[in-house]
């Protein structure tokens, strides 16, 4: 672990981690490519996609817990979801995150580019009236939010990921909750399948020790700052930042796969 390493890697988790605070994500979508990619352009080291996978479970643990607590005396957090999609999300992350191990570097990315892109094409459905519900009269399918929050969760596990750039346009389109609520409570979430997907990397030996740890301190500083500027974003700019993000980064991961 060198200087230019840890500086480089404490300014990706900031970075990935406001940006995780404010549109309710875990940050993956934005630090797998950023591990990925970052450190060998500037010639400080590099890692494996394992390796990536393993920091990037660790940190969205953190990183989702410390967004969480920001918001915890907000009124945005559905409670009855987050049992519900909590539940069924952590066991899939866990069963996706442990038999990663079994996977090559390349199949990874794959997965990861597959739900990328999945999660782009969903932004840009429309989501007419979706923020006209009061907060308090929200209402869902519990078996489709198990269910979908299952098979995301075995899915991002895979990748490290806790499934929130692939669980937050589920929710806005196939549950119908409304953004600011599904920003808050997809944090939650996302912190939940973030248990299976750290045990899950942990045990497969995929997580290393320090570019850890000073990925949590950057997340514990950031996601706070960003989950509270989301109370206060106008939701259309917060759905146009994040499909922003999941295009670039799907469009990143496909070309460099294929070209």
């Amino acid at each position: 672990m060198t200087l230019g390493l840890g500086v480089t890697l404490f300014l990706i988790g900031f970075v990935g981690s406001f940006i995780s605070g404010l549109v309710g994500i875990g940050g993956s979508i934005v630090k797998y490519p950023m591990l990925l990619y970052i450190p060998p352009l500037l010639g400080v080291g590099s890692f494996t996609a394992h390796e990536v996978s393993g920091i990037s479970a660790v940190q969205v643990f953190f990183a989702t817990l410390s967004g969480v607590f920001a918001l915890r005396k907000e009124k945005v957090l559905n409670k009855p979801l987050i049992a519900t999609m909590g539940l069924a999300i952590i066991i899939g992350s866990f069963v996706g995150a442990f038999g990663g191990k079994f996977l090559s570097g390349d199949a990874i990315n794959f997965v990861y580019a597959v739900l990328a892109t999945i999660a782009a094409v969903m932004m840009f459905v429309p989501k007419k009236g979706l923020d006209d519900v009061p907060l308090e009269q929200v209402t869902f399918s519990r078996p489709l939010a198990a269910v979908s929050a299952f098979l995301v969760g075995v899915a991002s596990g895979i990748v490290g990921a806790a499934g929130a750039f692939i669980l937050v346009p589920v929710m806005l389109l196939v549950l119908k909750i409304p953004t600011r609520m599904t920003i808050a409570t997809s944090l939650a979430v996302t912190f939940i399948s973030s248990i299976g997907s750290t045990v899950g990397k942990v045990l497969a030996g995929d997580v290393l020790f320090w570019p850890s740890v000073i990925m949590i301190v950057a997340s514990v500083l950031a996601a706070p700052i960003g989950a509270r500027l989301s109370t206060k974003v106008n939701t259309k700019v917060l759905q146009g930042i994040l499909a922003v993000l999941i295009v670039a980064t799907a469009v990143k991961i496909w070309s460099d796969m294929l070209f």
